[in-house]
């Protein structure tokens, strides 16, 4: 028998063309971003010409044009699993992938031409996105499991997700600034932030009782729902302008995040099993991120403004982008037939990722040089997520599933 094309192993599984299509994404779109910096930052050339302000055109590739492979690759893999369904068929994540990869390749020389091209862009993207959510949809509504709380949960994140998207794509053809932010906030608060908690309070007690000797798997649903009311109380505080309050929501939240890190076994996943370590740590910066927000928020109703955009690089690139290269390695391991272990490359490049979250936070922070701390930041994530996608390639393209 003929074995299969490196295109054949690629495409058999969800995961495979998705997560290959996210690393990629993530050096283009931080390439992109690094000339971009250089320019007004760095003063080594003219500032790149831009359809939009470079600033929103970034917000869109990382919110929309960077996380959704890695989210769509993992959920279409591990939430038929949640339902006990069946697997997310070919004619439904192929097309998706082929469509949003098409739809972000072409939002960048679209950046050059005008408006009309960069929305042509994202409604090739968003098309794709809806394939994937059908696909996702039609399994879990076909499935009989009698919990799909978490299944039916991140279907609908993902739903708000592909709006936020939509908002995106009529703020380029309308100029309707609310658009913008409803897509922006949105983005954050309604779509990324409830998919990663949601995953995070499925995954995470699992991975812990696996490994950890007598330790329970809590998955309490008062906290998760608490978690997703703060954020939408927090989307709605931003799209009011009412920034000195956000910490109604985020102070809460902050309080839970902490009491789940603690009840999934954060101290006792070290020196244990390096996979489970990388998810806590990545875990961890949820609580941080939200107690920065809070600090924020109170910061301002005392009538003093700081911190910049540090809490939201806390939370999106401390914890959406560090467990998403923890949930993503463990899925990349377990099904191309190896062992559930993180190798010393893989431990080595998870922590030297961290140091891109607390480079990018002490840009915010008053001290001198912090544009050379946005250029660290972004040169530090390009050679970590060339690392790791070099380093996973062959298991996505040459390792058969198991």
């Amino acid at each position: 028998m003929q074995a299969p094309s490196p295109w054949q192993t690629l495409t058999a599984a969800p995961h495979r063309p998705m997560f290959l299509a996210g690393a990629v994404q993530a050096v283009l779109a931080l390439s992109w971003w690094l000339a971009d910096l250089l320019g007004r930052y760095g003063g080594l050339y003219p500032p790149l010409p831009t359809a939009v302000p470079s600033l929103w055109a970034h917000g869109f590739l990382m919110l929309y044009g960077f996380f959704p492979f890695f989210i769509f690759g993992f959920l279409m893999t591990a939430a038929p699993r949640w339902v006990n369904g069946e697997e997310v068929p070919r004619r439904h994540y192929l097309p998706a992938f082929l469509l949003m990869a098409a739809g972000t390749a072409l939002f960048y020389p679209a950046l050059l031409l005008g408006r009309p091209p960069m929305a042509g862009a994202v409604a090739l993207l968003l098309a794709g996105w809806l394939t994937g959510w059908n696909g996702l949809r039609v399994v879990v509504r076909r499935s009989t499991h009698p919990d799909k709380r978490h299944a039916y949960t991140v279907i609908g994140v993902v739903l708000a997700g592909a709006l936020g998207a939509a908002a995106y794509l009529l703020w380029l053809l309308s100029d309707a600034y609310w658009l913008l932010r409803l897509a922006i906030t949105g983005g954050v608060w309604l779509f990324l932030l409830p998919t990663f908690v949601s995953v995070s309070h499925r995954m995470i007690p699992f991975f812990s009782a696996a490994i950890l000797p007598n330790h329970e798997r809590h998955r309490p649903y008062w906290a998760l729902f608490t978690l997703l009311g703060g954020m939408a109380l927090h989307a709605v505080l931003e799209l009011a302008d009412a920034q000195a309050w956000l910490w109604l929501a985020d102070l809460p939240m902050a309080a839970v995040a902490f009491h789940l890190s603690a009840l999934w076994g954060f101290r006792r996943s070290f020196g244990t099993d390096r996979l489970l370590t990388v998810v806590h740590v990545g875990f961890l910066w949820l609580g941080i991120a939200l107690s920065l927000y809070a600090l924020q928020s109170g910061l301002r109703l005392a009538g003093h403004y700081a911190l910049g955009t540090a809490p939201l690089h806390a939370l999106t690139i401390g914890y959406f982008t560090s467990m998403l290269l923890a949930m993503a390695s463990r899925v990349t391991l377990g099904h191309s037939g190896r062992p559930l272990a993180a190798d010393r490359a893989t431990w080595r490049l998870f922590l030297a990722f961290q140091a891109v979250p607390l480079l990018r936070i002490a840009g915010d922070l008053p001290l001198p040089g912090a544009a050379h701390f946005y250029l660290a930041a972004a040169l530090v994530w390009l050679v970590c997520f060339i690392m790791w996608g070099i380093k996973n390639l062959f298991l996505w393209v040459s390792c058969p599933a198991p």
